[in-house]
């Protein structure tokens, strides 16, 4: 026969362990980013923000032939991959008026790779 307090001890484990297991990964694991998840980015004048934005802008003129002015990032969220994807809204000049496009920028500063993934708009 078991002894009562053994039984709570195996019941009190298996129920922390089922908890484990079924709580965010976050949560489990000190809340750093979590490869593939999107992050939202609260500020959209830091200079790396921005420098992606501008790039963005640059790399597109180039590949289209287009003549848009960088004016600044409207939002943007980042994700972790192997660097770092950024996803933003960027506000633009097309002769004379604003509007808004959307960026997918791939970068990986420490191998001073960066890519422009996709561009669309006026959106």
């Amino acid at each position: 026969m078991n002894h009562p307090s053994k039984m709570h001890n195996n019941l009190f484990t298996t129920i922390i362990l089922i908890l484990f297991l079924f709580s965010k990964p976050s949560a489990a694991f000190g809340g750093g980013a979590i490869t593939g998840g999107w992050k939202r980015i609260h500020n959209m004048t830091d200079p790396t923000v921005v420098k992606i934005g501008k790039f963005a802008i640059h790399e597109h003129n180039k590949r289209d032939h287009a003549s848009l002015k960088f004016r600044k990032v409207v939002k943007g969220e980042s994700q972790v991959v192997a660097g770092m994807n950024y996803n933003l809204t960027i506000r633009a000049a097309e002769r004379g008026a604003d509007k808004c496009y959307v960026a997918l920028v791939w970068d990986k500063p420490w191998k001073k790779f960066r890519r422009l993934v996709s561009f669309k708009g006026p959106v």
